[in-house]
């Protein structure tokens, strides 16, 4: 809590309202250590110390973004950082979180009554709606709408693991490919100017490949346990005498989550305020305050027992709005250098993505920033690469579609080859633990993804990023 007075009292911080901005060239690499701390932490501390990370990940958050923000405000100054703060808070931390927390209210408030019967046909009807449903309602939302029904359509069955992992792969990742509500990634790149339906014209064959692929796949491996070891226990869950949803209502806010973002992205009336040094478009601030309004809109009209029948907490939230604040802040002087490129301190890699003729390398974009969607977040892995292509969304958009495009499939599509490469792996994790499925361990689960998607991506490679 501490972190976040502090935090408050430096946006609160009168600061000029032309800040300059930071000059990536005259940064070096060390600037980049706290932003590395806090990602390695978040991948490496809740294996091996799960205690210490379960009680004090806000703390060590916390801690890597002071040990950027102390020597900087010494380096360039208070006003300086205090300009870097309020920028990164208004213009892509805030609306990021509230996106998050408007659907993961939203989803956490409709139940799927009934008890289907897990054949592989209807897992793979389950799947193939919510990759669907991940673009429209975001992965997060998706994840925690179908989850719960489709653990309890499986219970009867022994082997079932391998279920919620294709799951992962589909709704978890792949299918919130299409809009920026989809996944975090492409919800930052329309922040950054990209166009709501871009990614929908570009990288849909390459997503209705894969969604696809992984469907075709599930349903082989999913007959060939069902004809094996057929039902192998009484059904624990009670037949319903009727099948439906149990807080419909929510999907008007839905509905209105989405022309929120829409609205925000194409409506330009040229009207903005000057936030210390932030310019925040009226759109934008118009946007945030609706999903608010509708993020409490769903919470009052959500019928009584919904959420509990859901398990809903508020806990997964509280633990991204921590961690995220975190990895925004440490972010900063890591974007500055990659937007110098070549003069930047990072120089090796943007010659790692660039070709002998200084274009763009598109394998290279596509499996670097996947790799590293893989085992650290995709969201900020996205910003990364999107800033070391220059990070103008008009030429990215056009003359660089193939590099935006590259980066968009690496960031979201491989998000699913670790538990860690997406927020809602390993929400879907825990619940089916919770539920008292065998998952397999974290490099168990990387077995199933170096087996299974990366043959896909490198099919996709030579088909889409040569």
């Amino acid at each position: 809590m501490k972190f976040f007075a502090a935090l408050a009292a430096l946006t609160l911080c009168p600061v000029s309202a032309h800040a300059a901005e930071i000059d990536g060239s005259q940064l070096s690499a060390w600037w980049g250590i706290p932003f590395a701390g806090t990602l390695l932490s978040i991948a490496i501390l809740p294996l091996a110390l799960p205690q210490l990370w379960h009680h004090h990940f806000g703390k060590i958050a916390a801690a890597w973004a002071l040990a950027l923000a102390i020597p900087f405000a010494v380096v360039f100054g208070p006003a300086a950082m205090a300009s870097s703060v309020v920028h990164t808070v208004l213009s892509e931390y805030l609306p990021f979180i509230i996106l998050l927390t408007a659907l993961f209210t939203i989803s956490g408030g409709i139940y799927v009554r009934g008890n289907l019967h897990g054949r592989p046909a209807l897992n793979v009807a389950i799947m193939a709606i919510g990759a669907v449903l991940a673009s429209a309602m975001g992965t997060t939302g998706a994840s925690v709408l179908l989850i719960r029904p489709l653990i309890r359509a499986n219970d009867n069955r022994k082997s079932v693991a391998h279920v919620v992992v294709f799951f992962i792969f589909i709704v978890s990742n792949a299918g919130g490919s299409l809009t920026p509500l989809g996944d975090p990634p492409l919800f930052l790149g329309f922040l950054k100017g990209v166009d709501f339906f871009w990614t929908v014209k570009h990288i849909f064959p390459e997503t209705l490949f894969l969604v696809g692929s992984l469907l075709a796949i599930f349903f082989v491996i999913d007959t060939w346990h069902y004809k094996r070891e057929g039902i192998t226990r009484a059904d624990p869950t009670p037949d319903s005498p009727s099948f439906g949803l149990d807080g419909a209502i929510n999907f008007l806010p839905l509905l209105m989550v989405m022309a929120s973002v829409l609205m925000s992205g194409t409506w330009k009336p040229g009207i903005s305020f000057n936030v210390y040094g932030t310019e925040v478009p009226l759109p934008s601030l118009l946007r945030d305050l609706g999903l608010v309004a509708v993020t409490a809109l769903s919470l009052a009209i959500t019928p009584a027992g919904v959420r509990e029948a859901n398990h809903y907490s508020w806990a997964p939230m509280t633990e991204v709005a921590k961690l995220f604040i975190g990895i925004f802040l440490t972010m900063v002087p890591v974007l500055a250098m990659l937007k110098a490129g070549e003069g930047g301190a990072f120089a090796a890699v943007a010659r790692a993505v660039t070709g002998p003729d200084g274009q763009p390398l598109q394998w290279a974009y596509f499996w670097f920033t996947g790799i590293l969607s893989s085992f650290l977040d995709n969201a900020p892995t996205y910003l990364v690469f999107f800033n070391l292509a220059g990070g103008d969304p008009e030429v990215l958009m056009t003359t660089l579609a193939t590099t935006l495009a590259a980066i968009s499939a690496g960031s979201v599509f491989m998000g699913a080859n670790s538990y860690i490469g997406n927020a809602p792996n390993f929400m879907v994790k825990a619940i089916a633990e919770d539920r008292g499925i065998r998952m397999p361990s974290f490099f168990g689960y990387m077995a199933w993804s170096c087996c299974v998607l990366l043959p896909l991506f490198g099919v996709m490679t030579l088909i889409w990023f040569r």
